[in-house]
């Protein structure tokens, strides 16, 4: 088998398998007892092995059987769980994870983790520190199971299985299920087979789902058959019970029910399972119906009924990148067309035009959706980080998020992800106190996280508030002083706002201990320069003793904006709206001057104009007198500027192009556009303008 057209794939179905395992272990942390949730990590973990054995990671594989054995432990309740056995297998999910990225980025996988290996198998042998030594019945009890199992996996089976039938009967012994194959034999005096069959289908399908039969339904209606049938089937029910009901049915002569191993169908379910679904060829996992969903069901095959229709297709980012592209070529195309019919102004043509641009307006809406993906994809990472630092730190921290299922474009998620995390190892460590401190504040001793996302507008809003200590403003002022951010003349008129911005600068820290979490002074100041280079703003409030929020706002997407086209002699800029107050005329008059900077007074606030004609050093044939000037109000957090131009074209949706590797540093200029007459617009980066 060639492996590695299928490595993406399975680099992406690994991550999903190890995601959902985190967030089952920090579920079975709240319900230790809960064995329905043991047997979903386990299956993820058995999935993961298949696929890794077959694509030829076998330090991957090794580590995951390991879990495995732990998990399987649990779940047959010779191990009870602990927040210790938890923390080896979180500490195995940390290395398969990095296993996976090395995978990922080119390399074999290979991590030396043998340490962990040897916690896992102590841990299956019973040697922790909860572990009740076991009693010498126990024990006996436990070695006739193991031979009993052992028998019965060696027991093949009767029925011949495809791939498909294999995998139903092993996921749904994962999931508790009871599988067996039936053995029928009707009395040889028996007249009406077919209405014998039906009534033992019948009790079948009210305590159960019915897998194969030989003979196949069909000939079983049709009486095609000597005395005898087989049926695989599952069931929560034991065998006794299934023999007991089938023998009340009238001219039954024998029933045998014989356990099927999972042992069995696990070795060769394995690598056919993985390289179908590689393939795309797998089918879907029907897991059992309750006995109540079966009451009114007609008996039929159940292999019919199996394939559920699939809704959805794993696409690559780079083809939806590409789509995106050729999307993007449209919308020019769709504005130079707009203005050569305005040009020509012919009916047919105007209207045509028309319909047209409704349509791509209608595709520029499908294809936006296309890219958009939850933001869950990020904060799911966030609650094993939480507990980490939680156990780390000795503090007690409930992690809460609210809607992780707002969407944001994949350009902004593929950033956003570590500015989160700043922010959020900021609220364990600096925010949220030890339980002996919050005790004698009279607060609960369990701190609160709360992560919440939330679309307004075309913005989405990210907050990450806790009930902390908040922001200590005298504290902040001295080590801001201290560190030359601000002088002690200015740190006079600061206002709250501006205190508990001061932690975003760059080099501050009020760690009074440099640790693994926090106090080299790295951190806030760049989940600022991330979020501006965005196009957001973030922005805190605080107040001590009591708790903190921090507010992000995105824009949805950044490949399609809405800008504010200007002229300064013949160029056109584009500004975008995120970033603009308002447009305003001024005269001569009101520019004053202030350090050697022109100002105006712009609403009582004293606001320094930026002439876009000296910065880009545009040329002009003939120099201007004009008594007015066109100026824009931007913001970038609490600074604003006034940039002065020669006149406003107005709004307009463009699409933001890439200058390109040989234009990567040119000063406040973030990206171009092709407007409809062909020109070429540059796009300014107003925070660079405002540092």
């Amino acid at each position: 088998m060639e492996v590695n057209q299928y490595l993406e794939m399975f680099i992406e179905e690994s991550k999903e398998h190890l995601q959902s395992c985190s967030d089952n272990l920090l579920e079975l942390e709240k319900n230790p007892d809960d064995l329905a949730i043991v047997n979903e990590i386990f299956r993820s973990a058995h999935t993961l092995k298949g696929m890794s054995a077959t694509m030829g990671y076998e330090d991957l594989a090794d580590l995951t059987h390991k879990m495995e054995n732990v998990l399987d432990a649990i779940r047959n309740e010779k191990i009870h769980v602990t927040p210790e056995i938890l923390d080896v297998v979180f500490e195995s999910v940390d290395h398969l994870e990095e296993m996976v990225m090395d995978i990922a980025n080119g390399g074999d996988g290979k991590r030396n983790v043998s340490d962990t290996v040897a916690k896992l198998k102590r841990i299956e042998s019973g040697e922790t520190s909860d572990t009740t030594s076991e009693s010498p019945a126990s024990v006996a009890d436990a070695a006739l199971a193991e031979v009993a199992a052992t028998a019965v996996a060696e027991t093949s089976p009767k029925l011949d299985y495809d791939d498909f039938e294999k995998t139903i009967i092993l996921q749904s012994t994962d999931q508790g299920f009871n599988a067996f194959e039936i053995s029928v034999a009707l009395r040889e005096d028996c007249l009406l087979k077919a209405a014998r069959v039906y009534m033992v289908f019948d009790i079948l399908e009210k305590n159960g789902d019915v897998v194969k039969s030989s003979p196949t339904v069909d000939k079983l209606e049709e009486e095609q058959f000597d005395q005898h049938f087989q049926v695989a089937f599952i069931s929560k029910n034991s065998a006794e019970e299934l023999k007991s009901k089938i023998m009340k049915v009238s001219e039954v002569d024998t029933v045998t029910v014989t356990p099927l191993s999972k042992e069995f169908f696990i070795q060769s379910t394995t690598e056919e399972t993985f390289k179908a679904a590689v393939q795309n060829e797998s089918p879907a996992i029907v897991v059992p119906k309750t006995p109540e969903a079966n009451n009114n069901q007609k008996s039929q095959a159940p292999a019919k009924n199996g394939h559920a229709a699939s809704k959805t297709i794993r696409v690559s980012i780079e083809r939806l990148d590409i789509l995106m592209n050729l999307f993007e070529e449209l919308v020019i195309d769709r504005g130079r067309l707009q203005s050569i019919a305005t040009e020509v102004n012919h009916s047919e043509l105007n209207e045509t035009v028309e319909r047209m641009s409704r349509t791509m307006g209608d595709l520029q809406n499908i294809v936006l959706t296309m890219r958009m993906i939850p933001i869950d994809t990020v904060f799911n990472r966030f609650p094993k980080m939480v507990r980490t630092l939680s156990r780390d730190l000795k503090k007690k921290i409930n992690l809460e998020i609210l809607g992780a299922e707002t969407e944001l474009d994949r350009t902004v998620i593929d950033e956003i992800g570590d500015p989160l995390v700043h922010l959020i190892r900021n609220s364990v460590d600096h925010g949220i106190e030890s339980p002996e401190v919050r005790r004698a504040k009279g607060k609960p001793e369990e701190g609160n996280v709360v992560l919440r996302a939330y679309h307004s507008g075309n913005y989405v809003f990210i907050e990450i508030e806790d009930d902390g200590a908040g922001i200590n403003r005298e504290k902040v002022l001295s080590k801001a002083i201290s560190k030359g951010i601000i002088t002690k003349e200015a740190a006079l008129n600061l206002s709250d706002k501006q205190i508990n911005e001061l932690i975003l600068a760059s080099g501050f820290s009020t760690a009074d201990v440099v640790s693994d979490i926090s106090g080299r002074g790295v951190g806030l100041d760049v989940v600022k320069t991330t979020i501006e280079s965005l196009g957001g703003s973030i922005s805190i409030e605080s107040t001590e003793n009591v708790g903190s929020i921090f507010s992000i706002q995105l824009p949805l997407t950044l490949t399609i904006i809405s800008v504010m086209l200007v002229e300064i002699e013949q160029e056109i800029y584009a500004i975008p709206l995120s970033s603009i107050i308002e447009t305003s005329i001024i005269k001569n008059s009101d520019i004053l001057n202030a350090h050697n900077q022109k100002v105006i007074d712009f609403r009582g606030k004293v606001v320094p104009l930026i002439f876009l004609e000296e910065i880009f050093e545009v040329p002009r044939k003939e120099q201007r007198a004009d008594e007015y000037h066109s100026v824009v109000i931007v913001r970038k957090g609490e600074k604003l500027a006034g940039l002065v131009v020669d006149s406003f074209i107005g709004q307009q949706e463009i699409v933001l192009k890439s200058l390109g590797n040989y234009l990567t540093n040119i000063f406040a200029i973030s990206g171009a556009t092709i407007l409809g007459n062909g020109k070429v617009a540059l796009i300014i980066d107003c925070n660079a303008l405002m540092k």
